[in-house]
Formats: structure tokens, sequence, C-alpha cells
């Protein structure tokens, strides 16, 4: 049914994972209080309001900045403990106005200049790769390369949308800064990939991997990179490594089963697959993809019983009551096949292949007007085949209507050019039995 069919939902499906994962790692709280420089002078409430700061004392520091900044309405260090602490109190336009007076009251302040910049970021509002670009210029006063980093890869996330090469660049400073950080690259691979730049991203990847070869982020990434270039051979190691190290990873038993289907080990597929669904039984897509693995590897009965469970929760979809006569055609249950594609197709109307299944097994159940009946209507929706001339052809034998059986004979033997040795012979011996002699 379709190796392919979901295998592009299934990227989407890990390909938001892994960007919701690196989004977490990312949008990180602004940076942590310290005295940004020394503020002189400094008032004896604001060292009160340090030290309930340190101790995530936010409401017993407000009201002290609060005094200070009326007393001193310059004092940039107060103006950025009160920016903290609005933003620790969940009050995100309070810490923006307080951290941009500490900006205009100093502006050469890297952590002030960082933390605006973040919660601009945070908040969706303008300005905010003004600020963080002027943080990249100015001296943190502690950890210089991690501050500089930090700058770095937030601005590479404001820019993402709508300046994508420049933040790419910008990914590429902070992780020269930090070497032995994943979160450059990996946010670098998932940009890049959104580009379509895929060998840059596969590299972004591996460069993350060599830091730490147990990332799952990067090893999903290179999963993506191998799926989307249909390099499926590569991809069954590195989702095989993931589910070692997450064994209830239901994304990643469902990757593997699609990309072994596709490179024919349907054993392997299906076991991944019923595996995938006893984490997530829910799942309908996976429940469908493995119903889709039975009928291509025969196990119809199993087929059967999946698709009677998922139509018990969708019982108006056409294509479940479709796959469901198929599995049941092909262990010979011809009646409930013919009941199971007629529900097919009066929902769906001009469902073309359930029309050529329905003919099938009506011809098969001696119900040879509906075979008659089933097999026009796929013509309408579908190019004829020879099986269908010869299927009408047997029909209308049947019915004595030798007219029109030798017709569809006819027109049969014309197309088959020898594929259908049985079935040729069956019907030159029919002609020579029905036709008039000339």
């Amino acid at each position: 049914m379709g190796a392919n069919k979901t295998i592009w939902l299934a990227l989407l499906v890990l390909a938001l994972s892994l960007a919701a994962t690196i989004s977490a790692q990312s949008a990180g709280p602004t940076v942590r209080h310290h005295k940004v420089v020394e503020q002189d002078p400094f008032p004896p409430e604001l060292t009160q309001a340090e030290s309930a700061i340190e101790k995530g004392e936010y409401t017993t520091a407000e009201p002290l900045l609060k005094k200070v900044v009326v007393a001193d309405p310059n004092n940039f260090q107060a103006w950025f403990d009160l920016g903290f602490v609005y933003n620790g109190l969940g009050k995100s336009q309070d810490s923006i106005d307080a951290y941009r007076k500490s900006v205009a009251a100093k502006p050469d302040v890297f952590e002030s200049n960082l933390n605006l910049g973040l919660m601009l970021a945070k908040t969706g509002q303008p300005g905010a790769e003004q600020v963080l670009r002027a943080a990249t210029t100015l001296k943190p006063t502690a950890s210089v390369d991690e501050g500089h980093a930090r700058a770095w890869l937030s601005l590479a996330h404001v820019l993402e949308n709508s300046k994508p090469d420049e933040a790419i660049e910008a990914y590429k400073q902070a992780a020269a800064l930090q070497p032995k950080d994943l979160e450059p690259h990996l946010s670098a691979g998932l940009l890049l990939e959104k580009e379509n730049r895929f060998a840059d991203a596969e590299q972004e990847y591996k460069q993350a991997l060599a830091i730490d070869p147990d990332s799952s982020e990067a090893l999903t990434g290179l999963a993506n990179i191998y799926m989307r270039g249909q390099r499926f051979g590569e991809a069954d190691p590195i989702l095989r490594k993931i589910i070692a190290m997450h064994p209830e990873d239901a994304a990643a038993r469902m990757q593997l089963g699609r990309i072994l289907l596709i490179l024919g080990k349907n054993d392997e597929a299906i076991s991944e697959l019923q595996a995938a669904l006893k984490l997530d039984p829910g799942n309908s897509a996976l429940q469908s993809d493995l119903g889709d693995l039975y009928l291509q590897s025969k196990k119809y009965d199993q087929a059967e019983a999946l698709y009677r469970s998922l139509l018990a929760a969708h019982p108006n979809d056409a294509q479940l009551h479709h796959y469901l006569g198929v599995a049941l055609l092909k262990q010979r249950k011809y009646v409930d096949a013919q009941q199971e594609l007629l529900v097919a197709v009066k929902l769906k109307p001009d469902f073309g292949e359930a029309y050529g299944d329905l003919a099938v097994a009506a011809d098969e159940n001696k119900n040879y007007e509906l075979a008659i009946k089933a097999a026009d209507a796929r013509a309408k929706y579908l190019p004829e085949i020879p099986v269908s001339y010869f299927l009408r052809a047997s029909a209308y034998d049947h019915l004595r209507d030798y007219k029109l059986a030798a017709q569809n004979y006819h027109r049969f033997l014309e197309l088959a050019n020898g594929a259908y040795p049985d079935q040729e012979w069956q019907a030159r011996h029919r002609l020579i039995a029905i036709e008039p002699k000339k």
C-alpha cells in the first residue's frame, strides 16, 4: 500500500520534536543575577535587595528596588535588578521597561543589553536584533566567552525567520566561542534543514556528534537528513542507536519500521511497528502503517484484525473499509469482502481502486451483474486494464450475453500480449464456443 505513504509525516514528527527540544534549550532565562558593575553610591536598600534576589525572594526585593530608583532614577544597577525581579515574577513588560531604563542609564553594560534583548525576543517585540547585536560588542563582567556565545546564540534565534544566512553565521560565532556546546550546531543544523541545505545540515549534526556521540537531538537530525535524501541504509543504524538509548521512543521505532520496509526487511519492520504500537496504542497513523505492512507481507488475518480495530474508531473512513475488504478478499472471504467494498464506494463514490476490488469480490460471489457494474464504475475513474475486460467477458459469459462476452474477450486478447497465459487460453477457447462460425 505504498511504503512511502506517510514517511514525510514521520519526518515532520521527528523534525518538530527536534525543534521543540532545541527551542526549549535556547529560550532560557535572562542571565543570572549579579552586580553588573560596581554602582557608586550603593544604597543599603540595593544591598538588601541583592541579598533577597540571591535567595529567590523577588517579592521582598521589588519594593526595595523601587525605593532606590525613585530616589535615583539613573541607578542602572537597581533598574537591572528590577528587570530581573520582574521577569522572575512573570511581569514581562515591566521587566522590559526596567531593562530599557538600565540600558538608557548606562548603555555599555553587556548584561543589561543581553537581558533586554532576550525579553524582547521572548515577547515577540521589535528591537531584539538591535539590542542583541549591541550585546555581542560589549564585554561581560564574568565568563566573557560564555556571555558572548549566549548573545550570538540569542541573536541567531531572532534572525532565523527573517535573515537565515545571518542567523547561521551567528551560530558559527557562538560555536567558535564555546567549542564544546552542542546547541549552536543543533540549531544551525535544524535551520539549514529548513533551508534545504542538507549537506551543510549534515555537517553540523556530525560536529555535534563529535562533541557528544550520544546526543539524541544530533542523531535525530542526522536521521532526518538521511531519510530526506533517501539514504535509508545510513538512517537505519542511526535510528537503531536512538532506540537503544531510548527504547520508549515510539516515533523512532515507527520510522525505523518504515525504513526497514523500504529496505525489504518486512519481518523486522513488523516487529518495530508492533513495538511502537505498544508504546503508542492510540496512534492511528501507526496502526494504518502496520496494517499496510501486514497486507504487503501477506499476513491477511492480522491485517483484518487491525483494520477492524481502526474502523471501530473511524467507521466512515472509506480507505479503511477498502483495506479491510482487500484483506478479506485475500483470505477468500468473498461475501464479507464484497460488503466492505460496497461500504467503501458508498462513502467515496469516485473510489476507482475500490470498484476494481469490488468487481473481483462480486465475480467470486457469482454476482455477475454487480461485477460488471463495478468494473464499469472503475473505468470512469481509472484507466482500463486487461483484467477488467476479462472479468467483464467472464461475467457476461455466465449471464449468457455472448455478444458482449465476445467483445470483451477480444478486447482482453488485444491488450494481454502474453502477460496472462491462463486467461488468454480460456478467452480463446470460450470465443470458439460462443462465437458463430463464419
